[in-house]
């Protein structure tokens, strides 16, 4: 079977992650394969959900009471992720949040690179934050176009995070990870993935008081 994300459920995709750090784990201990009913168990799935998965991801089919070889099997979620790409984006909003993510080494390993960040804070431009130059605002669009720039990474306020994307849109990214606690207004070719803090905690404060009845 040819691997690919053409036909991967968004869901799917959300738990692949977490099945690519257990199997690592059981590499490093020492282990060769891995049975769905294990990744199951460990991820309190069903185990007809887990083989749906590893079938769609593995370029090769598990063995019947064997399993599937962790070493390959890490391969396939790898290039399925991109991993083994280096997709290049550019961050905008150097505050606090936006030096957090300059600083974190780890998006590396994840197929990201962070070549550059953007601000509209004078003394903020022409500094290094993280390793990675720090520039105009005004520069964003030309940036993105003439080094072909498919990801930005916005963590301004609010109230620019429209702005902001409307500029990368005119630099012709392909898709935005939204960290800007506000719904952004982009053409249906943009994918647009937001990380919302609000309604992470509203489901928490949810859980919380549906406990308490």
């Amino acid at each position: 079977m040819e691997n690919g994300v053409s036909n991967i459920s968004r869901q799917a995709m959300q738990r692949l992650p977490y099945y690519l750090q257990f199997l690592k784990q059981l590499e490093s201990s020492g282990e060769k394969v891995v049975s769905s009913p294990l990744i199951a168990e460990k991820f309190g799935l069903k185990e007809i959900q887990v083989r749906k998965d590893l079938a769609i991801v593995s370029s090769v089919s598990g063995k019947p009471r064997i399993g599937f070889e962790i070493s390959r099997l890490i391969d396939d979620m790898e290039n399925v992720l991109g991993y083994n790409e280096k997709n290049e984006t550019v961050l905008i909003g150097v505050g606090s949040l936006g030096t957090a993510l300059l600083s974190y080494k780890g998006f590396y390993y994840y197929g990201l690179n962070i070549v550059a960040a953007f601000d509209s804070d004078p003394d903020k431009v022409g500094k290094t934050v993280g390793g990675k130059p720090v520039l105009a605002i005004s520069e964003l669009s030309d940036y993105c176009r003439t080094h072909q720039i498919h990801i930005g990474i916005i963590t301004v306020p609010a109230e620019h995070a429209q702005q902001v994307a409307d500029l990368l849109i005119k630099g012709s990214i392909q898709a935005i990870w939204n960290f800007a606690p506000t719904y952004l207004s982009t053409p249906s070719s943009i994918l647009v993935q937001n990380e919302s803090m609000a309604a992470s905690l509203a489901i928490l404060s949810q859980h919380l008081k549906e406990k308490q009845h």
